[in-house]
């Protein structure tokens, strides 16, 4: 079997690619090596600038090696064989877009460091139980999540009852599964301001 690809190597080709620097470069794709990455290991700390990092569609196992990237907002890790979130402690200061869809994560300890998370893309993994959802709630930001293909989700779609129970879960959620939500407090207002409306207009009329 081929050896796997180091994260060094895999930037040594990037940077021939690319013709930029890596300690310089916002943006760096690794996803998809041949062969694939199976460790984020500690040449990750070289890419200090780097404000989008792709290393989906390889065979990682862990989050490691993040504490360098100070200025990383969205981070790609798609399509490997990671287990659980923890590891992104490094960059929960920062970090605004999570990308983790077909991994096999069960548990989601370790989210609640993401105080600046936006958008979560974690379709297609292993949660099936509300009690690990519930940890999205301690997110300040999220406003955009993805979840289909979970045990969860599949489950509770089938039931018909899905979006409602989320949503209970996460009343200030703005968009689930590419649905935009409305949030029950604004819809509370939207009714009264239309009734409001409806009682004007009908003492008006001649």
């Amino acid at each position: 079997m081929a050896k796997a690809m180091t994260v060094k190597e895999a930037l040594v080709k990037w940077e021939e690619k690319s013709g930029e620097k890596v300690s310089e470069a916002k943006e760096i794709k690794l996803y998809g090596q041949i062969p694939p990455i199976e460790k984020m290991d500690a040449s990750l700390s070289t890419i200090t600038n780097c404000e989008k990092l792709s290393l989906s569609t390889n065979c990682i196992e862990k989050i490691t090696n993040l504490s360098g990237l100070k200025n990383l907002r969205i981070l790609s890790l798609g399509r490997n064989n990671i287990k659980a979130l923890t590891g992104l402690e490094a960059v929960g200061d920062t970090l605004e877009e999570l990308w983790i869809s077909y991994n096999l994560i069960e548990k989601l300890k370790g989210i609640q460091c993401m105080k600046k998370l936006k958008v979560l893309y974690m379709s297609n993994n292993l949660v099936k139980e509300w009690g690990e959802f519930e940890r999205l709630a301690d997110l300040p930001c999220l406003a955009d999540l993805v979840f289909v293909g979970n045990p969860l989700q599949e489950k509770h779609s089938a039931e018909g009852n899905w979006l409602d129970e989320a949503q209970k879960r996460l009343p200030y959620l703005g968009k689930l599964d590419g649905t935009p939500l409305v949030n029950k407090k604004e819809r509370k207002e939207t009714e009264r301001a239309e009734e409001h409306d409806s009682l004007e207009s009908s003492n008006t009329l001649p």
